[in-house]
């Protein structure tokens, strides 16, 4: 397998985008929220890191990406089809894929998906992790929390951009 991010990109990008994801999927399932300051957060890290880790003539275009995300999301949101901020964090984790690499993330994001859905309601019914994780709201609700695949979605992406990037 080698994807189009570089290696290189990859992993300036991984270790910033990880302790952003999991602060994202922990609070999605504990509060059913995506915070305005994660997703900012993750867009400071592109706009700065990003500097570093990409090529500059393909900086603007990654910006690009996360607008058009952004304005997809908006019509998904307003349409109810899903939550505002799993929409807004879609759109931050955006211009970390190499537009080479959506066909893949697309996969990988499907797979992510149903695995995070069947661990997350699994979990929900193990009395043990219930009571190390009390008044998660996420267990209470019938929605499932985006935010656990989406951030589980791009650090994968990342370690394996780390790995068979070119």
């Amino acid at each position: 397998m080698e994807l189009t991010i570089t290696s290189a990109s990859a992993l300036w990008f991984l270790p910033f985008v990880a302790v952003i994801s999991i602060w994202v999927a922990w609070s999605d399932m504990k509060f059913m929220k995506i915070p305005n300051s994660a997703v900012m957060a993750m867009l400071g890290v592109f706009l700065v890191v990003g500097l570093i880790a990409l090529p500059l003539n393909e900086y603007p275009w990654r910006l690009l990406q996360l607008v058009v995300v952004l304005v997809i999301g908006f019509v998904m949101s307003s349409l109810r089809l899903v939550g505002a901020g799993d929409a807004k964090f879609a759109a931050v984790m955006t211009p970390f894929i190499a537009l080479g690499d959506a066909t893949l993330v697309a996969y990988l994001l499907a797979a992510v998906i149903l695995a995070a859905f069947v661990t997350h309601r699994s979990l929900k019914r193990v009395k043990a992790f219930r009571e190390l994780t009390p008044n998660w709201e996420s267990w209470e609700r019938k929605d499932f929390p985006m935010g656990l695949a989406l951030g589980g979605t791009i650090i994968i992406y990342l370690v394996l951009g780390t790995i068979y990037g070119l």
